[in-house]
């Protein structure tokens, strides 16, 4: 596909939009082909690229598994007493909120 023959028709964009989940009028379908064209022709210019010398990546800081300890600080935490404490209802020691099933 060369960026000269990218032609994107009213269909393809209906299409798109369908699989999408977008409810596009006729006027926002006609006025999103240019843009989608633009889109296609950066792409194609990308694809032409040569990367036959260029390895394979998914992330580029070479670190793996970076974790930090999983530690309690405590003078973030509330008590079960403050935590509670604005609720308008609490039952036993815990929220309670309406049931949101039938």
């Amino acid at each position: 596909m060369t960026s000269k023959s990218i032609k994107i028709t009213v269909d393809q964009v209906r299409h798109l939009a369908k699989l999408a989940n977008l409810k596009l009028n006729e006027k926002e379908i006609k006025n999103i082909i240019p843009a989608l064209t633009s889109v296609l022709k950066f792409v194609s210019k990308i694809q032409s690229l040569s990367t036959k010398n260029i390895e394979e990546t998914s992330q580029v800081t070479g670190q793996e598994n970076v974790y930090r300890e999983d530690i309690i600080d405590d003078k973030r935490m509330l008590s079960q007493e403050e935590a509670l404490k604005n609720t308008k209802k609490k039952y036993k020691g815990y929220f309670l909120i309406d049931a949101i099933f039938d």
